[in-house]
């Protein structure tokens, strides 16, 4: 980053503590300076992005030309009774899975 930058970085320290604060990060003074730049940093590069010519390049859904649709046709097919799916579970209470408490 030049030196201009710095004296008129686009991102504030305040800017970056609301964002750390969203983020439920704790960060220090040295820590805030440090992403401050950073940050500007990134908002010089995708303004250097923005000058690009992109008019003769036409959209695309893939960065590989050649890329084609690999989904198959959704078709039904046989599925396991509930015997089945639970003989091969490693534990089950009334007719359904046992899992352990998540909350």
């Amino acid at each position: 980053m030049n030196a201009n930058n710095i004296n008129n970085n686009p991102i504030s320290t305040d800017v970056v503590k609301y964002v750390a604060e969203l983020s439920r990060l704790s960060l220090d003074e040295k820590d805030t300076i440090t992403f401050q730049h950073q940050l500007a940093r990134i908002l010089e590069y995708i303004a250097q992005l923005n000058e690009v010519d992109t008019d003769s390049t036409p959209p695309t859904t893939h960065v590989l030309p050649t890329m084609k649709d690999v989904f198959r046709e959704d078709v039904p097919g046989g599925s396991l009774s509930q015997k089945e799916a639970l003989d091969a579970a490693p534990d089950s209470v009334r007719g359904f899975f046992r899992v352990p408490r998540v909350i």
